[in-house]
């Protein structure tokens, strides 16, 4: 297709060769309303002063009967550029005048639009168009008054150039502004089209070009590099956690490979088959756990689970997690402190939001240490915060450094200090995606000592 078919099939040309033609049509209807309105004003003018001079010479006949008004019309039809003046007998016949008018005319009294011939132009065969005026005088005499519409033709012509050149102007500036605006808009599709082909052949790092004028075009562009932006940052995830799968899953794959195979080996009786098999079980729960918690933490991205939301009391959400764990922090020689008094109106997915609290009393418990000053080792909280529910958990733990902070919100990311400990470093990054799922967050802060985490969900919708 050659650059001009393409200009004339874009949308922004057609756009503008509508309201071009839109422009043209109503443009052409005010120049006939002004050459109408013009040329009503002339006959105006003509009948004005044809009204006048029938009245003057009427008033002729009555001060010096046929006489006078014989000398007067015969002395104003010689005059250069006069009216036309016919006075007749009752019969027709023509006394006085400058003007040959058919004979049905004199027929009709009152006003009408002739063709008529001047009487000095007996060789001319071309009629022109007059308005005249008849008058019916007594005896029968006939007196007719009128002008031609010799300026009215004028002004026509007048006008009738200008607009065929004005309309003729306006066709092809609007082409010609159609190409040029058709032209701008295609190049800016074309250089969106580019990067969009650059990132289908895999280069997610292509971004649509913003030209800065704040338009619709940047404001479209602007969302589809956020929009890339986050796909560029979803693929990585998706990248990093294929890594971190094959990384960390390698390991207790290979545990499972070596402890079946040392059972085929040494084994001796039912009690040693049993002891492999019970391992192996814990093994495979273990690694059932990481992969459910990966499957939450993709539906909770992807929001999947949108459609479950329901209005819940918070309060008792972070009780009933609390009760759960309360065994556990026990056996660890821990207290578990919660504070929250129902009922506490929140609006979520009470099982991601429950899974997330258990998470993070989960790691609280295992990095918790007891605390010298007698206050509570492990503490879960839900209060009001204007429009929003919070959930803190705190410990007295050795907490997070501030610039590792943002980096174990990630999946399979764990320190030096935690590698020790049982985990999949799974249970930070379920909490934060259920905080984006709710259109929350979630804050690591130093509690001095220890770590705490903030889940702010929304409150209960009004």
């Amino acid at each position: 297709m050659t650059a001009l078919g393409k200009l004339i099939r874009t949308t922004a040309f057609k756009i503008v060769a509508v309201y071009l033609i839109i422009f043209a049509i109503f443009s052409a209807g005010v120049i006939a309303y002004l050459a109408r309105h013009t040329q009503n004003l002339v006959v105006s003018q003509i009948t004005e002063t044809v009204d006048a001079e029938m009245n003057s010479l009427q008033e002729q006949f009555r001060i010096g009967g046929i006489n006078r008004l014989v000398d007067v019309v015969e002395a104003r039809a010689q005059q250069p550029g006069s009216n036309l003046y016919l006075l007749t007998t009752f019969a027709g016949a023509s006394i006085v005048g400058n003007v040959q008018v058919p004979s049905r005319v004199l027929d009709r009294p009152g006003w009408s639009e002739i063709s008529y011939r001047r009487a000095e132009d007996r060789d001319v065969t071309h009629e022109s168009r007059a308005l005249v005026r008849l008058s019916v005088l007594p005896g029968g005499f006939r007196l007719l008054v009128g002008r031609d519409f010799e300026e009215r033709d004028r002004l026509r012509q007048i006008l009738a150039a200008p607009a065929r050149w004005a309309l003729l102007v306006i066709v092809v500036m609007g082409i010609a502004g159609a190409l040029f605006i058709a032209r701008r808009v295609l190049k800016r599709i074309d250089g969106m089209t580019a990067t969009s082909e650059r990132i289908m052949t895999g280069d997610l790092t292509g971004r649509l070009p913003v030209a800065g004028s704040g338009d619709e075009f940047d404001r479209l562009a602007n969302s589809l590099n956020a929009m890339l932006e986050r796909i560029e940052g979803l693929m990585a995830g998706v990248k990093h956690v294929s890594d971190n799968i094959a990384h960390d899953l390698k390991t207790p794959l290979t545990r499972l490979r070596n402890q079946a195979e040392e059972a085929l080996r040494s084994a001796r009786n039912e009690s040693d088959y049993r002891s492999a098999l019970e391992a192996t079980i814990e093994e495979s729960d273990a690694l059932i756990r990481t992969f459910d918690a990966l499957l939450m933490i993709s539906r909770a991205e992807a929001g999947e689970v949108r459609s479950h939301m329901v209005d819940f009391d918070a309060a008792e959400a972070a009780q009933s997690v609390a009760e759960l764990y309360e065994p556990l922090a026990e056996e660890k020689g821990l207290s578990l402190v919660v504070k929250a008094a129902p009922p506490l109106p929140a609006h979520g997915n009470r099982e991601l939001v429950g899974q997330a609290l258990a998470n993070l009393l989960d790691n609280a418990i295992k990095h918790g240490e007891p605390a010298e000053s007698g206050a509570g080792d492990v503490t879960i909280e839900a209060r009001a915060d204007g429009s929003r529910v919070l959930f803190i958990v705190s410990d007295r733990g050795p907490g997070i450094p501030e610039a590792d902070r943002t980096r174990v919100l990630e999946r399979f990311v764990r320190l030096e200090a935690s590698r020790s400990r049982p985990g999949a470093g799974l249970g930070l990054s379920l909490a934060a995606a259920v905080a984006r799922l709710h259109g929350g967050e979630l804050r690591l802060e130093d509690n001095a000592p220890g770590l705490r985490v903030t889940l702010a969900i929304p409150g209960q919708p009004r």
